[in-house]
């Protein structure tokens, strides 16, 4: 059977923020190019939402509304003829759960195919926006690994917070910025012992762009996700038609 035959099609709630968005698109097209190698590009649907309203509802902690607005969204992409979908974004994790559990298809966790990527590990960072830095979603599934958060200290994570929306949510990527994440995840390694960062954002790839700085090792939640959609994609397909990456995730949350 041809690929373009058995693929599934993934449905992505995007716009949150618009240029992770797009880093989003080229990598799964590039990560399906390098998994199928047959000519054929994968099918995806993006709805691009109002990331306002979101953030709104989230900063106002109303969060039933929250989840109410992101499934109207998902059945939008249901309706479009997707298969599986996906949050592209780390914040809105925070009503995974209760929006899984609602949604008519499977949805992959960012959370989940993060803390797969980081098994082995025993301490890592979180930056992301203060939402993600200070919510429960990351703890709750890397403690079940065995796996220990560390995150910076408040006044780290506001000026990470005001950097993020400031600046990398509006596709604003300037070298100081750079070096002043990389100031705080340094005092992580050298004082808290963490031994990787999670880009908890999915912006954050965009300006520190390195898989390894100063021998502190970047989890892109951007790339780990990727390659779990391509894998619930290609879900059906010969293993022998796939090359994949050593200790890749696949994770998705069924619809009982």
């Amino acid at each position: 059977m041809d690929t373009d035959q058995r693929m599934k099609t993934l449905g992505i709630i995007g716009g949150i923020a618009p240029e992770s968005t797009q880093a989003y698109y080229r990598a799964l097209i590039a990560r399906w190019r390098e998994a199928t190698g047959d000519g054929h590009y994968p099918s995806i649907l993006i709805n691009s939402i109002d990331m306002k309203r979101m953030l709104d509802l989230i900063g106002s902690g109303r969060l039933e509304e929250v989840t109410e607005f992101l499934l109207d969204e998902v059945q939008r992409l249901v309706r479009g003829g997707a298969h599986v979908a996906l949050l592209a974004s780390n914040t809105p994790h925070l009503v995974f759960e209760a929006l899984a559990e609602r949604s008519p298809i499977p949805l992959l966790s960012i959370v989940e195919a993060t803390c797969a990527k980081a098994k082995g590990l025993q301490r890592v960072g979180l930056f992301g926006t203060r939402f993600t830095m200070e919510g429960a979603f990351y703890p709750e599934v890397f403690t079940r690994e065995g796996i220990t958060l560390v995150t910076p200290e408040p006044e780290e994570r506001a000026t990470i917070h005001q950097a993020y929306m400031g600046e990398l949510v509006l596709g604003v990527f300037r070298p100081e910025t750079r070096e002043r994440l990389l100031a705080i995840a340094r005092r992580l390694q050298r004082e808290r012992g963490i031994e990787a960062l999670i880009l908890g954002g999915t912006e954050l790839p965009l300006i520190l762009t390195e898989p390894v700085y100063e021998g502190l090792r970047m989890l892109d939640t951007t790339a780990i996700h990727v390659e779990c959609a391509v894998q619930a994609m290609l879900a059906g397909a010969e293993s022998a038609s796939l090359r994949h990456p050593t200790n890749a995730p696949a994770v998705a949350k069924e619809h009982p």
